[in-house]
């Protein structure tokens, strides 16, 4: 699944979320490979230094020796389905996040991608799990339901979004990996919120300030 990175900035640029909320201050890549989002900067100009984190650095899912509440934004495209415990990667991803800041994560649909075969015949023992962003049943024996794994952290984030990715997917096509084409995606996209302290106790977000004063409005 090479460039899956590349391939979500066209996307990308048409939800100024991404430039203006998402992608800004200091971010970890993580399982980036030869295509991290750093290189776009040029496309994201609020995003500052981004921390490429792969193999050579150590296992992104446990990201040792990176302190609590690093990083303004964590990115990481098409690596947990590689990981044995997704569910400790994305505990330490919020760990490694500031409170306020986000995650941007992309993993491969299991339908668009696996296609109902497991082991998946385009990556074999390369993908441990696959994904879906919910289902009652599923034909795949590692399916990992989005919306169960991040049900355990509700307390401490919050959803901005669940996508099927499948804008650029060919439902007519026979059976083949799609993501070897320069702009098939077929996965999901997930953007979390880490909550404030604030908000935690407050059950919900919070207005900055009192803005009542600022607007003036006329009959």
């Amino acid at each position: 699944m090479p460039y899956e990175t590349s391939k979500s900035v066209m996307r990308r640029l048409f939800d100024r979320r991404y430039a203006t909320t998402y992608l800004v201050g200091n971010g970890i890549d993580v399982g980036c490979g030869p295509d991290p989002i750093s290189f776009y900067r040029e496309q994201f100009p609020l995003m500052k230094n981004v921390l490429a984190w792969d193999k050579d650095r150590g296992d992104g899912m446990l990201l040792d020796g990176v302190l609590d509440e690093s990083f303004d934004f964590v990115h990481a495209s098409h690596s947990l389905e590689h990981m044995a415990d997704p569910y400790e990667a994305l505990t330490n991803w919020i760990r490694v996040t500031k409170s306020g800041g986000h995650l941007i994560i992309i993993v491969p649909d299991e339908d668009r991608f696996e296609q109902g075969v497991w082991p998946s015949m385009y990556s074999g023992a390369d993908h441990i799990n696959s994904w879906t962003i919910g289902k009652d049943e599923s034909w795949a024996p590692k399916s990992i339901s989005i919306i169960e794994f991040v049900r355990p952290h509700l307390h401490d984030i919050e959803i901005l979004k669940i996508e099927l990715l499948d804008n650029t997917y060919q439902y007519d096509m026979p059976r083949l990996d799609q993501t070897r084409f320069p702009i098939n995606e077929c996965a999901i996209e997930l953007i979390l919120r880490k909550k404030t302290q604030a908000e935690i106790s407050a059950k919900g977000r919070i207005p900055k300030s009192d803005t009542s004063q600022m607007f003036e409005y006329t009959v």
